[in-house]
């Protein structure tokens, strides 16, 4: 199960971040994110509903078809990833390195992917057990940042999230990172609000298109 989960996220290189004060239409969200081509989607339990929609959107994804890796986001401590491992996320993403965080997932042999910032935060995630360092916030490095970041320590595995968009994609992706973690320029909260899942759907498509031509 883990290894298919960081696969499937290697593969199509992009995970969604579905942060929103409102996920009454989750199952919704989800179906057209799949429908775009983006199958790696993180629910962040900045809204305490994430852990409780889990469960419904996976069976959803996986009746539907849909070869799937849902997990959870904004984990920010050993309860909360111990919480999100008993409502079987696919894989847990922290904005911070937390090495309790990644020691319970790695026990649970389910995907981590910690958030750090400098070189030597980065190197201790990835010597902690991580599987993908999330490199956070992303928004000023840049992609130059990655790609200095792989010269001396081309062994890992990286996956900037913040200010990624369709401007930047191939850049990022030719740098070296293995996936990107993309939020609100992907997940657009007014076509949302206006259920308006074709939209949903289209920005999907754009976002998975570039990363498999990048």
């Amino acid at each position: 199960m883990k290894s298919q989960v960081l696969q499937l996220i290697q593969r199509l290189r992009i995970v969604a971040i579905v942060r929103l004060d409102d996920l009454s239409q989750a199952v919704n969200i989800s179906s057209a994110l799949a429908a775009g081509g983006i199958l790696a989607q993180e629910f962040t339990l900045t809204n305490p509903d994430a852990l409780r929609v889990l469960p419904e959107v996976k069976q959803s994804l996986t009746s539907q078809g849909y070869e799937t890796a849902i997990g959870v986001g904004s984990v920010r401590n050993l309860t909360e990833a111990q919480a999100a491992l008993a409502a079987q996320a696919d894989f847990i993403v922290s904005p911070i390195t937390s090495v309790p965080i990644i020691q319970a997932c790695r026990q649970a042999q389910v995907a981590v992917m910690p958030g750090a910032y400098t070189p030597t935060e980065i190197a201790l995630a990835w010597d902690s057990g991580a599987d993908v360092v999330k490199v956070f916030p992303a928004r000023a490095l840049g992609p130059g940042y990655i790609k200095d970041v792989l010269a001396p320590m081309p062994y890992l595995k990286l996956m900037p999230t913040g200010g990624v968009d369709l401007t930047n994609i191939k850049t990022f992706l030719t740098a070296g990172a293995v996936a990107l973690g993309i939020g609100g320029n992907l997940i657009d909260a007014k076509a949302i609000q206006a259920s308006d899942w074709a939209a949903v759907t289209n920005i999907a498509r754009q976002y998975s298109e570039a990363a498999a031509h990048a």
